[in-house]
C-alpha cells in the first residue's frame, strides 16, 4: 500500500492551487450540549494541535459522538464554541466546514463505483471531469486500491468499504479528518490491519485527526493523545503511556486497561496498607475515611508459587507473552496477576501462591459501605 502521494501533488488543492499544510489547529471551548434530560457534552474544554491525532474514548453516552458531530457541523451545542484554527465555526454550515468525515457505516452510495464515490465531493465542487478521474486514481492508491475504481460497493468486503470512504473524506484535502467508529462493523483481524494503515496515512498527510472510538486498545495503539470522556465531561487527556500508567482518576484508571480493586487502609504516614505491604498514594486521599480501595493494575501484582502461600489460583488464562492468574485470597477478595508466561508453569488452578505487589503509588478511593 501507498502511503504518500506524488511529491508534486502534496500541496496542490483540489481545483489546482497550492495550499498550506493541511493540517489545523481544533479547539473545543465549553461545549454543552443536551438532548431533552440527557446531558450529551457538560463543558468540554479540549484542544487537538495540528497534525495530532486525538481519540475520543468513552463508554456509551458518554458524548464523544456528539462531540465529533458538533465539530462536523451536524450537530449545534447550546452553548460554547468549536475554533479551528482560531476561527470560531460553531454556526458555519457542515458543508463550509472543510473537515472530511468517516462514518462506523461506510455510507458509500451503493450505484457510484469506488472512484466515482472517491470523486463525488469533487462533482459538488464543480471539479472538471478529467481532474476528478486524476485525483479518485491518487487517493484510490493511496489507501490501497488502485485497482478497485470500477467496482460498486456490494463487490467489496467491508474493509475495502471502509478504504473507499476514507479516500472519499480525503479527496477535498481536508483541514480536519473525523473518524466515527470507523472500525467497529469489521472482523478483528482487519480492523487490527486497517488501524495500522490509517495511522501511517494520518501522519503521511499530517492531517489532523480526530477519532472516536470505544475500544482502548484502538485509542492506545493510534492516537498521539487520547481524550477520556465520561458522562460529558473530559476526564482526562494524555499520551497513551501516561493514561495507561498515572491515571487521573478512578474513572480512567478503571476503564483504560484493567484494574484490581483491593481493601487498604491510610496510615498515620499517609501510606496505604494493601496486601502486605506499604505504598505510597497518587492522588487525593479521602478525608472522611482510612478503610479505602486501592487500584492495582494486574502487572503490578506478584505471584510465586508457594505452598505454604495464602492465595490460591483459580484460573489461568494464556495470552502468549503474559499469563494472566486469577486467584482468591483471604477474606473472598480476588485479584488479578499479569506474569510472564515463563514464569506462570507452577501456577495453575488450585495451586498454593504468595501475593505481593511492586512498590509504586497507588489510586485509593472511600471504601464502600
Amino acid at each position: 500500500m501507498s502511503t504518500t502521494l506524488p511529491a508534486a501533488r502534496q500541496s496542490e488543492g483540489f481545483d489546482g492551487r497550492t495550499d498550506s499544510a493541511p493540517g489545523a489547529r481544533v479547539e473545543f471551548r465549553g461545549l454543552r450540549r443536551a438532548f431533552g434530560s440527557t446531558v450529551a457534552l457538560d463543558g468540554l474544554d479540549l484542544t487537538i494541535e495540528p497534525g495530532e491525532l486525538v481519540a475520543l474514548l468513552g463508554p456509551s453516552g458518554c458524548g464523544k459522538t456528539t462531540a465529533l458531530r458538533v465539530v462536523a457541523g451536524f450537530e449545534q451545542p447550546d452553548s460554547g464554541e468549536v475554533l479551528v484554527d482560531g476561527e470560531d465555526i460553531t454556526r458555519v454550515p457542515a458543508n463550509r466546514r472543510d473537515a472530511g468525515m468517516v462514518f462506523q457505516s461506510y455510507s458509500l452510495f451503493p450505484n457510484l463505483s469506488a472512484r466515482d464515490n472517491v470523486a463525488f465531493g469533487l462533482r459538488v465542487r464543480g471539479v472538471g471531469a478529467a481532474r476528478r478521474r486524476e485525483r479518485a486514481a491518487e487517493l484510490l492508491d493511496l489507501v490501497g486500491l488502485p485497482d478497485h475504481g470500477d467496482r460498486y460497493p456490494h463487490q467489496m468486503s467491508g474493509g475495502q468499504q471502509q478504504r473507499v470512504a476514507l479516500a472519499r473524506a480525503l479527496a477535498l484535502r481536508p483541514r480536519v479528518l473525523l473518524l466515527d467508529e470507523p472500525l467497529s462493523a469489521l472482523d478483528a483481524k482487519v480492523r487490527a490491519s486497517l488501524r495500522d494503515e490509517i495511522r501511517r496515512l494520518q501522519l503521511s498527510l499530517g492531517i489532523t485527526t480526530v477519532f472516536v472510538t470505544h475500544d482502548q486498545e484502538e485509542a492506545l495503539s493510534m492516537a498521539d493523545r487520547v481524550a477520556v470522556l465520561n458522562a460529558g465531561r473530559l476526564e482526562q487527556c494524555a499520551a497513551p503511556a501516561e493514561l495507561y500508567e498515572r491515571p487521573a482518576t478512578p474513572f480512567v484508571a478503571e476503564f483504560v486497561g484493567t484494574m484490581n480493586r483491593l481493601p487498604g487502609r491510610i496510615t498515620d504516614s499517609g501510606l496505604v496498607e494493601v496486601a502486605g505491604a506499604r505504598l505510597p498514594v497518587d492522588g487525593p486521599v479521602p478525608t472522611a475515611t482510612r478503610e479505602v480501595e486501592v487500584l492495582v493494575r494486574p502487572e503490578n501484582v506478584t505471584a510465586t508459587a508457594d505452598p505454604e502461600g495464602t492465595a490460591t489460583v483459580v484460573a489461568a488464562s494464556f495470552f502468549g507473552a503474559v499469563t494472566r492468574l486469577h486467584l482468591d485470597l483471604p477474606g473472598g477478595t480476588s485479584v488479578k496477576a499479569d506474569l510472564p508466561s515463563r514464569d506462570a508453569g507452577e501456577l495453575a488452578p488450585g495451586a498454593r501462591a504468595a501475593v505481593g505487589l511492586t512498590e509504586r503509588p497507588v489510586l485509593v478511593v472511600a471504601r464502600s459501605a
